[in-house]
């Protein structure tokens, strides 16, 4: 699992995401940062895995997690807001923004795992 799918509508913690991934060794293939493009992207692209964000400028990315549940892709959600949104199905892991590297490394091995 090396290609990795990001949801995120902050520039800057987007930016920062792919560069921490990218120090663990995953490629970020695919990025939207808002609902519309994240549904189109998680619809027709291809890719290991996803991070989300769990709310789009105010839209919930639950929409984007039922499209990869139907799909068999892996995801996590990245979030301020402490938990995934209300309605999602997901065991996968929750990673509480502002996090280290060492703990996105952690959370993408549950999720390899998974």
């Amino acid at each position: 699992m090396k290609d990795i799918f990001i949801v995120e509508d902050d520039t800057l913690i987007a930016m920062l995401l792919e560069d921490m991934l990218g120090d663990l060794g995953y490629r970020v293939c695919a990025s939207a940062p808002d609902l519309e493009r994240a549904l189109a992207t998680a619809k027709d692209s291809e890719f290991d895995a996803a991070i989300l964000d769990v709310s789009l400028a105010g839209h919930s990315s639950l929409p984007v997690a039922k499209l990869l549940d139907e799909r068999g892709k892996p995801y996590l959600y990245a979030t301020g807001y402490g938990s995934a949104p209300e309605g999602s199905i997901s065991t996968l892991p929750v990673l509480r923004k502002p996090f280290q590297l060492s703990e996105l490394e952690q959370a993408m091995k549950r999720l390899t795992e998974a």
